[in-house]
């Protein structure tokens, strides 16, 4: 089983919400829909913006730089300029804490 590391609590972060994190050097957000925690990398793969900059809608994310938007559940590509998807992480709660595996 691969490690999983605590990076924020439940309560941290709204439904419609998400928080930048760093695990073991990699740039995360961590976004609550209504399905729960996703968690994703925080760089759009059209020009490595940082997505943490943009706005959730629903199920995606849209980068502020030329709006590319993607599947935060999946890493998905939802709409271009990005044509290559981002990395989505296993997200585990438990009881407050938010974990995530990177490995």
């Amino acid at each position: 089983m691969n490690q999983l590391i605590t990076v924020a609590k439940a309560s941290e972060i709204p439904i419609g919400q998400f928080k930048s994190v760093m695990v073991e050097g990699k740039a995360l957000l961590i976004c609550h829909t209504a399905d729960g925690f996703f968690a994703i990398d925080d760089t759009c793969t059209h020009d490595d913006g940082s997505l943490a900059d943009g706005w959730l809608d629903g199920d995606a994310i849209e980068c502020p730089r030329h709006g590319a938007r993607f599947d935060v559940k999946t890493g998905k590509v939802l709409c271009l300029p990005a044509a290559v998807p981002i990395k989505s992480y296993p997200v585990q709660i438990e009881g407050e804490s938010i974990k995530v595996s990177v490995a």
